[in-house]
């Protein structure tokens, strides 16, 4: 009786677990990363919206109210070398959008690389500086480079670092050209983004694009006193840099769509059951790289314009792929650009940090303590890098320099920490020196990193703009749409690094090589 009894038990197990089928394989996985898109901007807007773009995702997705990014320093480029790769700078080699190399001396870009030509472009790119693979990497090799692999973004870095070390394409707008570019790192340069550039590119309809407000004046909130009058940019006006102010617009993001209706059209993608990985990138940042109190209007407009792109996104995969076929990812890169200083008009206490008066009075120090010469190297955003090859000869510790200086400058006015590599590499663990240790690359990073008090200006004497520095946390979702995903909303935090391990679940692949996270549950 007990053994029937079991045996019936099992039965009814079993018979359950195999009326439970695993969700279908997507066809396509869209990811959308939104430059600097933010939850609060998202919801305080929300009464400009149509019912399409946001009010769908929320609506229709699981939606993660709050992302979080395990490293310090987010830019653009580390951002989405996280998302794709699924772990952090510290390991995947991307510490931000430029960084010093310490064999010339002189900044380079994450994707520079002299070894390929460009497609119309002059810039030389590969992503061969992110040092581990990618969720696009590994889809190539789980399927012996069937699936394809497209990126679509407003920037090169955005473009080639969500393309991958193995992708099929990866196109960025050229803003001085105002042409579709790649580089010949990817296969042969699509004879549809050719045609494209000949025929409908940005650059044969910008002098006829003109940003107004969307909506009348008096339904858009938070504005300044001042502002009374509805904004009009036409891009056309200024010939220099008509394109780098189409790129930090909201019209670019209808660009991208564009280009990715031509690849839908023109490519195979989504046309068998292989999965594909289509990446865009959109730009939800303030207009012209401009402060929030100049632009309270414009970036309203530019949520409204979002939401309209965002909608037509969902229309077009819809009608090209079927939304049940498709596997979206909506997410931000989890900064927002500098604001500039207020000039002391809120009283909010501050001053001005000087990284180059702080390098030369590092450096005096330094030959104080241990005689002549250039122990400062050179210094680039609140880094300084140490001349490796003069403490080698004059056969000093380096790890006791590194430590020196950190207590060195931890005495300047608006140093809030300095953190040495030998601290970040071999020291004890805090939750706070994690974060940094994240940020941190042990062949790119410099000796010391300065940590500037929140309110104070960075004033780099190179560059026209200062930043004020600000450590509040910056509000980004993610959202997960499509065949098998079922409506929820969660506020717990979530770090980004999951996303990378949630879409190679997904899509039945690995995870990328240095991808430690679990997956998330849809």
């Amino acid at each position: 009786m007990k053994k029937g009894l079991i045996t019936s038990i099992l039965a009814l197990t079993f018979t359950g677990l195999q009326a439970q089928p695993l969700p279908a394989t997507p066809k396509l996985v869209v990811t959308l990363t939104i430059d600097q898109l933010r939850t609060d901007y998202m919801e305080a807007f929300s009464s400009l919206y149509g019912e399409k773009g946001f009010k769908r995702l929320m609506r229709e997705g699981k939606v993660f109210y709050q992302t979080e990014f395990p490293f310090n320093g987010t830019d653009r480029a580390s951002a989405i070398a996280a998302i794709y790769s699924g772990t952090t700078p510290s390991m995947n080699g991307i510490i931000s959008r430029h960084w010093m190399d310490v064999n010339t001396l002189r900044p380079v870009n994450c994707v520079d690389d002299s070894s390929f030509m460009g497609n119309f472009t002059d810039e030389n790119s590969s992503p061969s500086q992110l040092l581990t693979s990618t969720i696009a990497d590994e889809l190539k090799i789980a399927t012996r480079n069937k699936g394809l692999v497209y990126a679509i973004a407003p920037s090169r870095d955005a473009a080639v670092l969500a393309a991958g070390h193995s992708g099929n394409g990866a196109f960025w707008l050229n803003e001085n050209t105002g042409k579709w570019c790649s580089t010949t790192y990817y296969s042969e340069f699509p004879w549809w983004v050719s045609q494209y550039n000949e025929r409908k590119s940005p650059d044969y309809r910008i002098r006829d694009m003109v940003w107004e407000p969307v909506h009348p004046i008096t339904r858009y909130t938070f504005l300044p006193e001042w502002r009374d009058q509805a904004f009009k940019y036409k891009f056309d006006s200024e010939r220099l840099n008509k394109f780098r102010r189409l790129i930090a617009s909201p019209f670019i993001n209808d660009e991208v769509n564009l280009l990715a209706e031509e690849l839908l059209e023109k490519s195979t993608i989504a046309k068998d059951e292989v999965p594909d990985l289509l990446a865009l990138t959109y730009y939800a940042g303030n207009y012209n790289h401009r402060s929030t109190q100049e632009c309270a209007m414009e970036m309203q407009d530019t949520y409204v314009r979002l939401d309209r792109s965002i909608a037509s996104l969902l229309d077009l995969i819809d009608l090209k792929v079927g939304l049940h076929n498709v596997l979206f990812c909506i997410t931000s890169t989890g900064y927002a650009d500098s604001e500039a200083p207020d000039l002391a008009l809120y009283r909010i206490p501050g001053g001005e940090f000087h990284l180059n008066r702080c390098a030369t009075l590092l450096n005096m120090y330094l030959m104080a303590t241990y005689g002549e010469g250039q122990y400062v190297e050179t210094y680039h955003n609140q880094q300084i890098y140490l001349n490796h090859k003069l403490i080698e000869n004059k056969q000093l510790d380096l790890a006791e320099i590194q430590d020196k200086s950190a207590d060195f400058l931890i005495q300047f006015s608006g140093v809030n920490e300095a953190y040495s590599a030998h601290r970040l590499l071999l020291g004890s663990w805090t939750p706070r020196i994690e974060l940094v240790r994240n940020a941190f690359h042990r062949k790119r990073s410099g000796d010391l990193l300065i940590d500037v008090l929140p309110g104070w200006t960075i004033v780099d004497e190179n560059a026209t703009d200062n930043r004020v520095v600000r450590h509040a946390n910056i509000p980004a979702p993610l959202i997960f749409l499509g065949g098998g995903v079922k409506p929820e909303t969660i506020r717990i935090p979530v770090n980004i690094t999951r996303i990378a391990p949630t879409l190679s679940s997904a899509m039945r692949i690995r995870a990328p090589n240095a991808c430690t996270e679990t997956p998330l549950n849809f």
